[in-house]
């Protein structure tokens, strides 16, 4: 069964990440989910950025959580060239408002080794969500695991990100424990027994961010349920197509 495959920052080989333009073009490809990340506004609000400094990926500097939405939606997203465009952020409302419910949707804390921020962001994000009556198949995700717990404990679904695999079972224990169903599991980090086992303790495996034919095919070859890609209808495309006899 072919993983379920997730576009990358909305879909950033198409334009700059997690922007109006980047989800337009998805959204009119063939794709199973989304996935951008969020970080806290100084007023609450919960913005689309990869990055909290905001130099990072906008013509604005410092720290998105101390600069309030009504500065912030004035600025531009710069492109992976560093190039300003003419996209200005966008909020978690109109990205709610825009992909259809019949889309995974995952939502990526980002708040920079700070926990306090990651819960709020968490926490904020459960807000907006609550605001609208709920969504199916959306989750939170993050590196952090006070995002992952308070998110949980807000009744969302959530998944941690690894960068090593080893502790599989405290692993686990933490996750039964916080109510996170799902782990991303680096690419590079990919192996049969770890898969197996995480997916044996009952959680769902993603790896990312995948853009190779080859480390799709290897990815999927591996069991994993979902791989988050820039090119989604490439990776489809290769995942559909039997590899060549001595390949």
């Amino acid at each position: 069964m072919r993983p379920a495959l997730i576009a990358h920052r909305l879909g950033a080989g198409h334009g700059p990440d997690s922007s109006r333009l980047s989800l337009r073009a998805v959204l009119a490809d063939d794709v199973d989910g989304l996935e951008t990340d969020v970080c806290l506004t100084a007023d609450g609000r919960v913005v689309l950025l990869h990055d909290p400094w905001l130099r990072q990926g906008t013509t604005f500097d410092g720290w998105a959580h101390e600069t309030p939405w009504s500065a912030l939606e004035t600025a531009a997203l710069r492109d992976r060239s560093g190039a300003a465009t003419n996209e200005p952020p966008m909020l978690l409302e109109e990205l709610l408002e825009t992909v259809p419910a019949s889309l995974a949707l995952q939502l990526d804390v980002k708040a920079h080794g700070d926990p306090s921020l990651a819960r709020a962001t968490a926490d904020a994000v459960a807000d907006v969500v609550a605001a609208r009556g709920g969504r199916d198949g959306l989750e939170v995700l993050s590196f952090h695991t006070a995002a992952c717990e308070a998110a949980a404990a807000r009744g969302l679904a959530a998944r941690v990100v690894i960068w090593a695999d080893y502790a599989p079972e405290a692993l686990l224990a933490w996750a039964h424990g916080s109510g996170v169903r799902g782990v991303c599991v680096e690419h590079f980090l990919l192996h049969q027994r770890l898969v197996d086992r995480l997916q044996d303790g009952g959680l769902a495996v993603t790896t990312g961010t995948i853009n190779d034919p080859v480390l799709a095919a290897r990815a999927a070859a591996l069991g994993v349920d979902a791989i988050t890609t820039d090119r989604p209808a490439d990776i489809r495309h290769a995942l559909a197509v039997p590899a060549a006899a001595g390949a």
